[in-house]
């Protein structure tokens, strides 16, 4: 496959995939158990025979990130997903059997999973690999077809997964397009469209749908909160959280995006971070922490820092002195303390290594916050109190939640992974993966001698003897 096309020739050939899975969806519009089960062995193969090339990849993408990072965050994941999948995949395409009410007694009902079809895949930067394939794994399990957009600012990576595709698969099952746009991959009437990236594109791109009546599943990230409660080891829940926090420099649609802790807890909490940041991360130069993606990004979050200071934020720079550098794109850990909301870092996702600290009084205070603002992609308490667990956990709403840590929700097959309102609709991963991109199709059966026709006209003392009969008895 030419790595080096130009947008035009790329516009051109997904029409031409999109066409070629179109027709061989409808010639072959429920693929075998064994079929399903080669593609993943396929996707399994170039993910695990082919880490070197891709860590280097999206290095390359990045300006810097280790590939050690790369390897946890992105292969590990799918390779795990895969093996889940398949191993589940046979049970998940049985037909299921479903009640019949005692008025059709003799019939049978059940519900078929069957693919939905051509299914097209919008995918971010932050996480290039794993949110361009872990929709794949569950789309290709459910017998569909898929396309894969990926982002412009992974055309590195983007190249080098076309031409592994293109080795592995028939276009007709799974294509890579590197180079076309959002607004120009969506406008076609795909049978199921997955987007991954920000709330406002997120709403163009339902709306592109919407003229196709295409259902769509949108990640769509936000603001997820992070509290530490009174009765946590504030060193515990520090380490944790943390650790999720910096990973790939806060790229992250999922990681701590603003902090609540007790407000007698933040003085100690800082020289906590100071000790456990350092030492993770002697210099924001390290290879071990990822560059920001681009100039924009760069400037744009040089800019929330010192928005935040100009209007009364404390920022305390984990590392010192150190400076942010724009020719390696690194910024350097900061703490923001007292944040208000009228300052941007506490208005937009953040999406690099600045951690708003808001302190607090009473945890209702928190938990009406929380309320007011957006629906979150994730919300992460950390508390060991069964009292305090279930009162945030019963009066909030995310997409998904961890207790005593951060962001490893997401790395669980056997749990959805999806937002809620603004951070999105719909899920993938594990068999809500599976449901996601299957119709879900129900067969009546009807027995050889059927008792609904005891109803049919022309209506009378008949009719209503049967009605009379059916409510009493709830034969209905």
């Amino acid at each position: 496959m030419n790595t080096s096309t130009t947008a035009t020739e790329d516009l051109s050939r997904i029409d031409q995939v999109f066409a070629t899975q179109r027709q061989a969806s409808r010639q072959h519009p429920y693929p075998s158990l064994e079929t399903r089960l080669q593609n993943l062995d396929k996707l399994n193969k170039i993910f695990s025979e082919n880490q070197d090339a891709i860590t280097e990849a999206v290095n390359a993408d990045f300006g810097c990130r280790s590939n050690q990072e790369t390897r946890m965050l992105e292969i590990f994941g799918l390779l795990g997903g895969i093996t889940y999948n398949q191993k589940r995949l046979k049970k998940w395409m049985k037909p299921q059997k479903r009640h019949v009410g005692m008025a059709y007694l003799g019939a049978k009902n059940t519900v078929l999973p069957q693919p939905k079809g051509v299914v097209g895949v919008v995918s971010p930067w932050n996480y290039p690999l794993f949110l361009a394939f872990s929709p794949c794994i569950s789309a290709l399990a459910a017998g569909n077809r898929c396309i894969v957009k990926m982002a412009s600012n992974s055309q590195t990576l983007a190249c080098l997964m076309d031409k592994l595709v293109s080795e592995a698969f028939d276009e007709d099952t799974l294509a890579i397009i590197p180079g076309v746009s959002a607004n120009d991959f969506t406008h076609r009437p795909w049978d199921h469209l997955v987007f991954t990236g920000s709330p406002a594109v997120g709403k163009i791109v339902m709306a592109t749908a919407a003229k196709y009546l295409t259902p769509v599943t949108l990640e769509l990230g936000g603001k997820s909160p992070t509290i530490i409660a009174d009765d946590c080891d504030l060193k515990m829940a520090a380490e944790r959280l943390l650790f999720g926090k910096f990973l790939n420099a806060c790229q992250t649609c999922v990681a701590p995006d603003y902090l609540f802790i007790p407000r007698e807890k933040v003085a100690p909490f800082v020289e906590l971070a100071r000790e456990i940041v350092s030492g993770r991360y002697p210099s924001s130069e390290s290879q071990d922490f990822t560059s920001v993606i681009d100039d924009k990004a760069f400037e744009r979050l040089i800019g929330v820092l010192q928005d935040a200071k100009d209007k009364g934020a404390e920022a305390v720079n984990l590392l010192g002195n150190e400076s942010p550098n724009p020719e390696t794109r690194k910024i350097p850990p900061h703490l923001v303390l007292n944040p208000s909301d009228e300052m941007q870092i506490m208005q937009d996702e953040i999406f690099g290594p600045l951690l708003p600290i808001k302190p607090y009084d009473d945890l209702d205070e928190v938990i009406d916050y929380i309320n007011n603002n957006e629906r979150p992609l994730a919300l992460y308490l950390y508390s060991n109190d069964k009292a305090s667990q279930d009162k945030v956990i019963h009066n909030t709403l995310s997409g998904g939640m961890c207790l005593n840590d951060s962001m490893l929700h997401v790395a669980q097959h056997d749990m959805p992974f999806g937002g809620i309102g603004n951070s999105g609709m719909g899920h993938y991963h594990g068999k809500e993966g599976f449901i996601e991109f299957s119709k879900l199709r129900p067969i009546f059966k009807q027995a050889k001698k059927s008792g609904i026709l005891a109803l049919a006209p022309p209506y009378g003392e008949a009719f209503e003897k049967m009605a009379k009969l059916m409510m009493k008895w709830k034969l209905y």
